[in-house]
């Protein structure tokens, strides 16, 4: 079986033209572009789980990220030290240096971009866009092809993600945010078009690049040498980067979403303290007993949840990179078939007590009433923001309404001389990289519901 060559996997490309040079690598670079981005900076109001804002502190799009970059810098550290001493004898110096001292920015950046495709409301947003246009399939489908349809009746934040960071606006710098191939393809979860997804493969579970995309898509996968397993429609196998940067995701929701509840008293103390407690435990017996200890001496409940939160963190990093090491095989050779949290040392049921945290979250924080709440009213927003906009881009023949509908949407986001599918994704592109707050204000604008000039 083929396996891939640890010397041709990274690469500093770009889209575009790199248009400076400084003491940074390419690999910082990409970190710090992200950073200043704007897209990134719009996840500091998408929902993560819990409405925002409120008088108690919750976890946001951008804090969450944030986390899983760091989370995803120490798996990355790891990783690279453990690749660079195993195949020494394999790597040129060039590969040895980047293992060592640049994998864990590729994997950071990676983790750091990870959202930034999700549109307003999380998976609510997700579901409003690909039920619009099922709803609509009638009027609309006619327009395009089968491919560009399944790319909208499955619309994914992931796809997303690559066409933001790829794809060239109106008026902007070809080559969009400029990240390097290597941590592109970091984030490729789902490394297959729409018509190719299938919820019982894992790297097909969802899709990773839209049809306008598909090429862009096509030059990460030969620069990073990603495994293609068929050509039409297109899939390839993950690359070796995307189980870290997914391992790191895992591991901050599993974990966070718990402390975040505790917060704002979803659960209780000890309900929250107890499954942290046991995961510990089946994680590194010998640490439970010290941390009962140690915990005691801190009076503030949240602080003493923080405290085992960070504790549970550095064990599953810990343990994810001993499954990394002990698949790694199957993660060269393209056959791995599960995530990493799920291959974690079992010896003392840690993966049971995972489970058992994943059931409790199910039922007591995802189905909390405010959670749904706020999962309907987002997806009515955005549901109806499609409904103002869609049709009217697509008429040649205007009425005056659908020209001020239309007035409404940036120039970097009309494409009026490109295909009815650019012009389409031009409104998907406006819609679902507004903000909750934006998105809850403009629909209640364009409804009538608020009615006067902004601030």
């Amino acid at each position: 079986m083929k396996i891939m060559d640890l010397n041709l996997i990274y690469s500093a490309g770009r889209f575009g033209k790199e248009l400076s040079s400084d003491t940074r690598t390419a690999y910082q670079r990409d970190f710090d572009r992200i950073i200043f981005s704007s897209a990134f900076r719009r996840l500091q109001n998408k929902t993560q789980v819990f409405p925002l804002p409120g008088s108690v502190f919750v976890h946001n799009r951008l804090t969450h990220s944030l986390e899983v970059a760091s989370v995803g810098r120490s798996l990355g550290n790891l990783a690279g030290e453990f690749i660079a001493e195993k195949y020494d004898n394999q790597l040129t110096e060039k590969s040895k240096q980047f293992y060592r001292y640049n994998l864990y920015n590729v994997i950071s950046s990676g983790c750091l971009c990870h959202d930034i495709g999700n549109p307003a409301f999380g998976h609510s947003g997700e579901d409003a866009i690909a039920d619009y246009f099922k709803r609509n399939e009638q009027k609309l489908k006619s327009k395009f092809t089968e491919k560009e349809w399944d790319d909208f009746i499955r619309f994914e934040g992931n796809a997303n993600a690559i066409r933001i960071l790829t794809q060239v606006q109106s008026g902007k710098f070809e080559g969009s945010i400029g990240l390097t191939f290597a941590t592109l393809a970091s984030i490729a979860k789902y490394p297959c078009e729409s018509a190719a997804s299938d919820k019982k493969i894992l790297h097909r579970k969802k899709f990773g690049f839209f049809q306008s995309e598909k090429e862009n898509f096509k030059k990460i996968a030969a620069e990073t040498q990603m495994m293609i397993e068929s050509n039409n429609p297109l899939i390839c196998r993950r690359h070796p980067f995307v189980w870290l940067v997914e391992a790191a995701d895992d591991i901050c929701y599993n974990i966070i979403d718990l402390e975040d509840s505790h917060r704002l008293g979803i659960i209780s103390h000890k309900e929250c303290s107890d499954m942290l407690l046991s995961l510990i435990s089946a994680l590194d017996t010998d640490e439970t007993d010290s941390l009962k200890g140690r915990q005691n001496l801190i009076i503030d409940k949240n602080e003493k949840i923080s405290f085992l939160r960070a504790k549970t963190i550095g064990l599953l990093i810990q343990k994810t990179v001993e499954a990394y090491q002990n698949h790694f095989d199957r993660v060269l050779d393209g056959s791995l078939d599960r995530s990493l949290m799920k291959l974690i040392d079992d010896s003392r049921g840690a993966i049971n007590v995972l489970k058992e945290i994943e059931k409790f979250s199910i039922e007591n924080i995802y189905n909390h009433y405010s959670v749904v709440e706020i999962e309907n009213a987002g997806y009515n927003v955005m549901y109806e923001l499609l409904s103002h906009f869609v049709e009217p881009v697509l008429k040649s023949d205007r009425s005056q309404a659908d020209e001020k509908a239309v007035k409404l949407i940036p120039a970097q986001f009309l494409y009026e001389n490109g295909t009815d599918y650019q012009k389409v994704l031009g409104v998907l592109d406006f819609v679902s990289g507004m903000t909750d707050n934006y998105a809850t204000e403009l629909y209640r604008r364009i409804k009538g519901i608020e009615i006067g000039m902004r601030r």
